[in-house]
């Protein structure tokens, strides 16, 4: 007794038409003869899942089997042998079957699956390019348009990308056909592999360009503009759309990634939008007071310095900062101000600063005061 069609592919009797492809393609690569050499039942099995797909793939053998079962294709019944009297070694397999025995070979294999009607000379996307930029921090504050050169492969302009020295054309391949794939009989299945006399593209060129020796593309050094926003940071990532590599079979060309390092600065740092720099001033500004003048991004500034002002306070500037990637607002700058200590007294000074700590100066120096206090609290 011949199995249910149904119960062989694992499916309900309404499964649709892409359940039946999935369900068959799973089977059909799991008892391919291939996959189980010499293993007489898995090529038992393979032949039969592949049986049933043949009928219930086809609507009008799957009307017939549903209404008369198996006995609808034997010999004086209803609809007759499915297979043309030659029973499964001579079926033919319609197009849904040679879809199928593309995807099967495909994951048997592992290689690019060729399928009918050329399909391995579609156009192929070109491969991406990485490269790096260095530029300046000032470069990256302000936004610039660097020309670099790239080397990478392009059409041909000669032959136009065709392969073909110019007033000659390419010429559909004898060999396939201009399919791209030869077909040949193993056993009970069909197999089909990539033209060997084309590649797998169905075309040959009879007089191949003399430039780019028929393959239609050349390697070539290519100055490009790229356009660097203000406030990119290391990292950071343009993208240039169809600035890669030539594609194959008139494909489009892939994309260019650059990459961006923002070089160190020598005063200033920063932090996303925001940049810091250190400026040291006297301990008399810092005691009395003071106006000075610190580096921003837009040239000198001036900054007030409030009276009695301890090392290490930070001082914003409003919007003086990195601007905010394709935005006008920018963010701010922080200066930390840094009291200095002179390192060469004169005499005189010496004697002048003695009677300022005379004077009571101790009072006026809340922080030693409040230290000192806890370490003799600590000991008591």
């Amino acid at each position: 007794m011949k199995k249910d069609y149904y119960e062989l592919l694992g499916v309900e009797k309404g499964a649709s038409g892409e359940d039946l492809k999935k369900a068959y393609r799973k089977a059909a690569v799991k008892y391919h003869p291939d996959k189980n050499p010499g293993d007489k039942a898995a090529e038992e099995k393979f032949k039969e899942v592949s049986e049933a797909y043949e009928v219930l793939s086809d609507p009008k053998k799957k009307q017939m089997y549903d209404q008369f079962g198996h006995s609808a294709f034997q010999n004086g019944g209803a609809g007759g042998n499915p297979f043309g009297g030659g029973g499964f070694e001579g079926f033919s397999g319609g197009a849904s079957m040679n879809d199928i025995f593309g995807d099967i070979f495909g994951d048997i294999f592992g290689g690019q699956r060729g399928g009918r009607g050329g399909r391995r000379s579609r156009g192929v996307p070109g491969a991406d390019i990485r490269t790096q930029i260095d530029i300046t921090f000032e470069e990256a504050a302000r936004g610039v348009e660097k020309v670099i050169t790239i080397p990478r492969t392009v059409g041909c302009e000669t032959c136009k990308g065709s392969g073909a020295k110019p007033g000659t054309s390419t010429e559909t391949c004898k060999t396939c056909a201009g399919r791209g794939e030869v077909h040949y009989q193993q056993g009970f299945f069909a197999i089909s592999r990539p033209c060997n006399d084309c590649g797998g593209t169905g075309q040959k060129i009879p007089h191949p360009c003399t430039d780019c020796r028929g393959t239609g593309k050349i390697k070539k050094r290519s100055q490009i503009a790229v356009k660097i926003p203000a406030g990119i940071d290391t990292g950071q990532r343009l993208k240039l759309s169809n600035e890669g590599e030539a594609g194959e079979n008139g494909g489009p060309p892939g994309d260019l990634y650059v990459v961006i390092r923002v070089l160190e600065h020598e005063i200033f740092t920063r932090d996303e939008a925001d940049i810091h720099c250190d400026v040291p001033i006297t301990f008399v500004q810092a005691a009395l007071g003071a106006e000075v003048e610190v580096p921003t991004l837009d040239g000198k500034a001036k900054v007030k310095i409030p009276e009695g002002t301890q090392s290490h306070k930070v001082l914003r500037l409003k919007g003086k900062g990195l601007h905010f990637v394709g935005s006008p607002s920018r963010g701010d700058q922080l200066v930390r101000v840094i009291v200095e200590t002179p390192t060469k007294l004169s005499r005189e000074q010496r004697e002048m600063l003695k009677k300022l700590e005379e004077s009571g100066l101790d009072s006026s120096h809340p922080m030693h005061k409040n230290f000192f206090d806890k370490v003799k609290n600590l000991f008591e």
